[in-house]
Order: structure tokens, then C-alpha cells, then sequence
């Protein structure tokens, strides 16, 4: 079941496929898939109040990455209602969803990329959206590399670095070099977002970002052979 099936799971109550993790619940037991979904939405809604303002632009990008099923939206639109009237409170929803996946940060990452879907639906990321963002990342526990891989992705950071896009430094080895290629690619592949459910939104910047991450490792290779003696 993908990962952003947990929507409907808050409204059919269907079993959660990742077992709770941390201060969340005891051995053996289950985190209430209600309170996910309340963590997932409340986050997304937080997002758009950053700026101060919540716009219909931003309400429809949220609409667009946080999807429930028919029966489900009155019970959205209610969680978010609630939610989008002030940030304070956002890192406790951020930092469930972090103990919760934190063996998946590809799941966090694509938190992240829905999280800038909406940041980015009224034409600009303003500095208080951008430092909403990082503070989410930094709970995450994203490193300053990756969130700078990240904002590069979206279009906020000059593109012209590929170690950045492969998240690695400039004197990593070959073998480390295709061993981190192929973990982004396996990360970042749109078919691996449709395996976890990621909307069509979000599989439209994972083509660009598998271009971006082609790109960086062809061009690191032909350069380290045009070095070569």
C-alpha cells in the first residue's frame, strides 16, 4: 500500500503497514492511523500558513499532494481548517512523521517535496516558507547537503554542481561515486514514486529530477576521464 494511501486509511481504518517506532507506542503495538493522517495533514496545512497567508493556490496544491478519497474530504477539509490557523505546533507533526519513517527517508523526502509543491503554488517561496522547510528537513533529519540537493530540485539553488545532485563530495571514489548514483536513482526513479503512491504532481519533478541525476553522473564521468593520464 503506497504511502499516501494513509489518507484512506484514515477514513476506512485498513491496517498500517509500518510498524510505530520510538516514543510513539510500546512493543507490539500500532500508531493510530488517525493520528498519522492528522500529523500528515496538519503538517501540509502549517506549510501554507508559513507565509502568514493561506491562499487558495496553496489550499489547491495541498489538495493536489494530500488526496483522500471522496468520503474522506469533509474530514480533510476540517483537520486543515483546524490546522492552517497558525504554524505553532508544526514540529510535533514533524517530528511523528520522522520517528515514524525514519528508516525511510525516501518517504520523508517525498513529505518534503509535496511540503515546497505548495510553498511554491502562489509563483514564489518567500524566506519564512524557506525557513519552514528547512526547520521540517533538519527534523527529518536531513543534513544541510541533502536539503540543498532538495531545494536544487525545485529550482531554488543553481543546478550547475553535480556532486550536490548525486549528494556526494568532489573526491569520492568511483566505486562510492556509481554506488550513490544508483541509490538516487533507485530513490528518485518515477516508478518508485508510483509504487508509494506519490500523485501525478510529484512524478512529473521525479522525471526531472532522474534527468538531473543522469545528468550529473555522466557529466563527473567525463570529466574524471578526460583527466585521466
Amino acid at each position: 500500500m503506497g504511502f499516501w494511501r494513509k489518507l484512506t486509511d484514515f477514513i476506512t481504518g485498513e491496517p498500517d503497514p509500518y510498524d510505530c517506532e520510538g516514543e510513539d507506542c510500546g512493543p507490539g503495538h500500532r500508531v493510530d492511523d488517525a493520528d498519522f493522517a492528522i500529523a500528515l495533514i496538519g503538517l501540509g496545512a502549517k506549510m501554507a500558513k508559513a507565509d502568514g497567508v493561506v491562499t487558495r493556490n496553496e489550499i489547491a496544491a495541498f489538495q493536489q499532494v494530500f488526496q483522500a478519497p471522496p468520503d474522506g474530504q469533509e474530514i480533510l477539509s476540517r483537520v486543515f481548517n483546524l490546522a492552517k490557523e497558525t504554524t505553532l505546533g508544526f514540529d510535533g507533526y514533524a517530528r511523528r512523521l520522522a520517528r515514524r519513517f525514519k528508516a525511510h527517508p525516501a518517504v520523508l523526502e517525498d513529505v518534503i517535496d509535496g511540503l515546497f509543491h505548495i510553498a511554491k503554488a502562489d509563483g514564489v517561496i518567500t524566506s519564512e516558507e524557506l525557513s519552514f522547510l528547512q526547520s521540517v528537513a533538519d527534523i527529518f533529519g536531513f543534513s544541510t547537503r541533502e536539503f540543498r540537493r532538495m531545494r536544487m530540485s525545485h529550482g531554488l539553488v543553481d543546478a550547475s554542481d553535480p556532486y550536490v545532485i548525486l549528494d556526494v563530495d568532489p573526491d569520492v571514489d568511483d566505486e562510492e561515486l556509481k554506488r550513490a548514483y544508483r541509490r538516487m536513482a533507485a530513490r528518485n526513479h518515477p516508478d518508485a514514486l508510483m509504487a508509494r503512491g506519490v500523485p501525478a504532481e510529484l512524478q512529473r519533478l521525479a522525471v526531472e529530477k532522474m534527468a538531473a541525476i543522469n545528468e550529473a553522473y555522466a557529466t563527473i564521468r567525463d570529466e574524471r576521464a578526460a583527466e585521466s593520464p
